[in-house]
């Protein structure tokens, strides 16, 4: 098995990829017509990636969801995270804009990138634009792409990331969009996470497996576990791991109701590997402990 290929250096990216040199060592912008290798083999880099493409394929599966993708779609990488896109054809021009983590240092967007879900979200939870969103993202592509060609000075860093930020701005609004669309045409992803959630308890993996993570209920829905839990925060409020303490503490209410169990048995019952854990989470989502709530319910 061949050794994952890691570029430290914006140069190097480029060298692996046939691109010509960067104008900058921490920052560039790739334009891609028709073909844009881009990672021949699984790689990494120490840089962000924000990406625009529309592809040939009339299709796409976006989780189970067939989407279309006559409109553009954009994509995030974030540093050391795995890339692998082969064999692309490019219906129109695309980008690729490359930040090297470096670039961002005693910046803003240093810290406010991190906020940016995104990131983590899997290639195949791409965002969708419209057109009128591809015309925005296109305009503030070109105004990177103007400062970084044009005879760099003392503000172009600064007018560089400011543009940077928009684009990421401009994406979360976009996929809150998305995210809206989604729903109604697949349904309400917190009743498909609350079925999963209830197949994981009677299958009796509490007490095989433990408590359920996020990301194996992700896995079973086919997300990635960031783009689950922002999906479920637009529809509830809440995130999965929210939603999954709030669920293990429902049915514990019903076994310290209905059982002559110990509240050592609940709790283990219930996947915790110790009381302790299960006590602070009981008394945080329902305001007091198991042993005064068993008390309260015998009364």
């Amino acid at each position: 098995m061949s050794k994952l290929l890691h570029y430290k250096t914006l140069s190097d990216l480029h060298r692996g990829n046939g691109w010509p040199p960067p104008e900058h060592p921490l920052v560039s912008v790739v334009n891609c017509m028709k073909d844009c290798p881009l990672g021949d083999r699984e790689f990494t880099s120490d840089c962000y990636m924000i990406a625009f493409k529309k592809l040939k394929a009339g299709v796409v599966l976006y989780g189970r969801t067939t989407y279309d993708h006559t409109n553009g779609s954009m994509m995030f990488v974030r540093p050391r995270q795995i890339i692998e896109m082969k064999n692309l054809e490019f219906e129109e021009q695309g980008f690729m804009i490359l930040v090297h983590e470096d670039y961002l240092t005693g910046h803003e967007l240093h810290d406010t990138i991190q906020n940016y879900g995104f990131f983590d979200y899997e290639i195949n939870e791409a965002l969708h634009l419209s057109p009128r969103e591809e015309t925005i993202v296109w305009d503030l592509y070109h105004k990177i792409v103007v400062e970084y060609e044009d005879n760099p000075d003392e503000y172009s860093r600064e007018i560089i990331l400011s543009h940077v930020a928009s684009i990421l701005k401009y994406s979360q609004r976009f996929y809150k969009r998305q995210f809206i669309n989604r729903t109604d045409m697949s349904g309400k992803t917190v009743t498909r996470f609350n079925q999963a959630l209830q197949g994981y308890f009677r299958a009796g993996f509490l007490q095989s497996r433990g408590l359920p993570s996020v990301q194996h209920l992700a896995d079973t829905l086919y997300l990635s576990p960031r783009y689950l839990s922002d999906l479920l925060k637009q529809e509830t409020g809440k995130t999965a791991m929210d939603l999954i303490h709030i669920a293990l503490m429902s049915e514990a209410k019903n076994q310290l109701r209905t059982s002559e169990q110990s509240i050592a048995q609940i709790a283990y019952g219930l996947g915790f590997e110790n009381t302790s854990y299960f006590t602070r989470l009981f008394k945080k989502q329902v305001g007091i402990k198991p042993l005064e709530y068993k008390k309260m319910s015998l009364n």
